[in-house]
């Protein structure tokens, strides 16, 4: 005889086991009703299909046959070719977002995950994590600012190489960022100029040790004998003249926070632009104006402290003077200064003492300035130094020639005299000498 093996989940073999202590007279249906936390009723149904069919009728009659809220084959399909042709390389998280963004069909993330998995089209990654001592976030809005600079093909080869630029707070998550050409010092003190015209100044900014923000240079043992204070970058004696105090990391973990921001944002915006056909800087830029805005709404948090902390930023013209690039150059005597291989020279004039050096501002909207002190000097760039006038000489043969007066001593001159004074003056010199 051909016995049938079931396959029961755990709360199936409870009901079945209730249900026969039921019927071997050993429980009685009220008691164990409330034992299965179901209705009188409910059970009495369910000993009825014991009794009829046997243990197969405590299991549900669904079981194996297709359900009601599946998805049609077509939508499958339809999602799969969708995927293969706009969204390939897309998660399932982003796939489903855009699929009910774009596309207006409402699929389960879960279900495009099964559907990309039986397709062979995507395959979860699991990355490994290194251990590292984790932080706490900091309790208050501004607090605390995480930087960083992403060297990335953020347009897929569709335009110039882009380097984006990224403010995060550790507190709120909140982003503010923006794509330039390259990481250097100008796009940094742009950056936080517009961070501070729209938020405020911060407490504190964290960055690496990268030359743009942190200097490499360190104080020689003279250096420390006279006080004198350590090489500073242009953007750290900036943001340390705003009041922002500037605290280096030594690692990647350190401000893992914008790290893994960056990564977030290779997956999330080359896709997102891609589908924007963003070919420019400053398409990408335009671009980020609208994305950003719903990235925050969705993923940042509320603070701990509802204090905000940033500063009100100062006025337009002392924020454009003090980040700016700042260099001392000699004045030559030609009134020339060099600054970034360009040769300028001076309109002014010195109603005093003439300096010797003189202070070169390049601000954020390309403008130059020579600054004495507080006094702003006119200037014209040239190519070359200014010839410097010599005095006019006589052309040859038309010197006239110099007669010497009548009483000049060089007519009384005798050479038989001058002689016999040379030879006395020799012998006085031997007398004198003790020969």
């Amino acid at each position: 005889m051909r016995q049938e093996v079931l396959a029961m989940t755990a709360h199936e073999a409870k009901r079945l086991y209730v249900v026969q202590q039921v019927l071997e007279c050993k429980l009685r249906q009220r008691p164990a009703a409330a034992l299965l936390a179901c209705s009188v009723r409910q059970f009495k149904r369910l000993v009825r299909r014991v009794r009829a069919v046997g243990p197969r009728g405590i299991l549900h009659q669904l079981r194996g046959q297709p359900s009601n809220r599946r998805h049609p084959a077509a939508l499958q399909q339809r999602v799969l070719r969708l995927w293969q042709t706009q969204y390939r390389g897309f998660g399932p998280t982003l796939t489903q977002e855009k699929l009910a963004e774009r596309d207006h069909l409402r699929v389960g993330r879960e279900t495009v995950r099964r559907w990309l998995g039986a397709a062979g089209l995507w395959q979860r990654q699991r990355r490994g994590r290194a251990p590292h001592r984790w932080r706490e976030r900091k309790a208050a809005w501004g607090e605390m600012l995480q930087l960083d600079g992403s060297h990335h093909d953020w347009l897929e080869g569709r335009g110039a190489p882009l380097v984006l630029m990224a403010y995060i707070d550790d507190a709120t998550s909140r982003v503010c960022a923006r794509f330039y050409d390259y990481e250097g010092t100008l796009p940094a003190l742009d950056s936080f100029a517009r961070y501070v015209r729209r938020y405020g100044l911060p407490q504190s900014l964290y960055a690496d040790c990268h030359t743009t923000y942190r200097s490499p240079g360190r104080r020689s043992i003279e250096d420390e004998l006279a006080g004198r204070p350590r090489p500073q970058s242009q953007f750290e004696r900036a943001v340390t003249a705003l009041g922002v105090t500037l605290i280096p990391a030594y690692s990647p973990q350190a401000k893992g926070r914008v790290e893994r921001l960056f990564r977030t944002f290779q997956d999330r915006v080359i896709k997102e632009m891609r589908l924007a056909q963003v070919t420019t800087r400053e398409a990408a830029n335009r671009f980020l104006r609208g994305y950003l805005p719903r990235y925050n709404r969705r993923f940042s948090r509320l603070p701990q402290s509802p204090v905000n902390l940033h500063r009100p930023a100062p006025p337009r013209a002392v924020l454009r003077r003090v980040l700016a690039i700042r260099a001392t150059h000699p004045l030559r005597h030609d009134n020339t200064v060099r600054h970034a291989t360009k040769l300028y020279l001076l309109d002014s004039r010195w109603p005093a003492q003439r300096p010797t050096s003189l202070q070169v501002e390049e601000r954020l909207d390309g403008k130059l300035y020579l600054l004495d002190g507080d006094r702003v000097l006119r200037y014209r760039e040239v190519q070359e130094r200014p010839a410097v006038a010599l005095p006019r000489r006589r052309p040859a043969g038309s010197q006239r020639r110099h007669t010497p007066a009548a009483d000049h001593p060089w007519r009384s001159f005798s050479l038989a005299t001058n002689t016999k004074r040379t030879v006395l003056l020799s012998e006085a010199g031997d007398i004198s000498n003790g020969r």
